[in-house]
Order: C-alpha cells, then sequence, then structure tokens
C-alpha cells in the first residue's frame, strides 16, 4: 500500500449526502468557522445554501496549482468523517483509491492491516472503539 498521493478521489464522492459531522463539528464550524457552517443545512454537510441540494463533490477540494494534485481548502477544520477515511479496504476499492497496490487485494486482512497502521495517527482501527 502506498502513501496518500492527494489525487482526491475520495472526496469527489464526498457529495450528495455521504458525510456527517456531529452537532459538536457544526457548532465550532458556526462559531469560528462560518464560511463553512454556511454549506451545513440542518444538520446536513455539504449542502449549496442556493439550492438546498447536496453537491455532487465536496465544496473544498480544489485542484492544486500544478494541477496535479487536489487540495482540502479545510484541511485542518474537516469532518471527522473525513479524517477517518479511509476505514477499510473495500472503501478504498469503491473509492478507486489510489493507495491500494494489486498486491493489496492478493491479502485483504494484510492490506487492512497495514492501513491501520498508516491511519493509527487519525482514527482507531476498523472494529474497535476509542
Amino acid at each position: 500500500m502506498k502513501n496518500c498521493n492527494s489525487c482526491g478521489k475520495c472526496c469527489e464522492t464526498a457529495g450528495n449526502g455521504g458525510l456527517s459531522a456531529s452537532a459538536e463539528e457544526i457548532d465550532w464550524w458556526e462559531t469560528f468557522r462560518p464560511d463553512i457552517a454556511r454549506y451545513v443545512q440542518g444538520g446536513k454537510i455539504w449542502v449549496d445554501p442556493s439550492t438546498g441540494e447536496y453537491f455532487a463533490r465536496c465544496p473544498w477540494l480544489k485542484k492544486s496549482s500544478d494541477e496535479k494534485k487536489f487540495i482540502c481548502e479545510i484541511y485542518s477544520d474537516r469532518p471527522e468523517d473525513c479524517r477517518h477515511y479511509p476505514v477499510d479496504v473495500a472503501q478504498m476499492v469503491r473509492d478507486d483509491c489510489e493507495m491500494l497496490e494489486r498486491r493489496d487485494l492478493d491479502d485483504i486482512k494484510r492490506a487492512q492491516k497495514q492501513l491501520d497502521l498508516l491511519m493509527a495517527d487519525s482514527r482507531p482501527p476498523a472494529g474497535r472503539e476509542r
């Protein structure tokens, strides 16, 4: 498994109501990041304020200046759902994550262990509570 290369594929699928945020996160955004809070309606995140519809993809995903990578404009204040991504190898396969290598699919349990190690600083391992 490779390290994240900021391909943005995970965030391209992060619209259409696929993510959530806790009440605490939303309260924090309302207080300290009204620019983020304006895309929250009724506890739902990444909603277009002009239409009330979910954005098709995350509104904070932007191309880098060299157009080769993506950048999260709210990375330090992103929702927990984003901090914990990817949770499992199946999610990576679904999103066509570029961290996965062909050999990872030959031994899913090994790949999951490797993913848990890579993500240890941002989330609990799959299937475990903190």
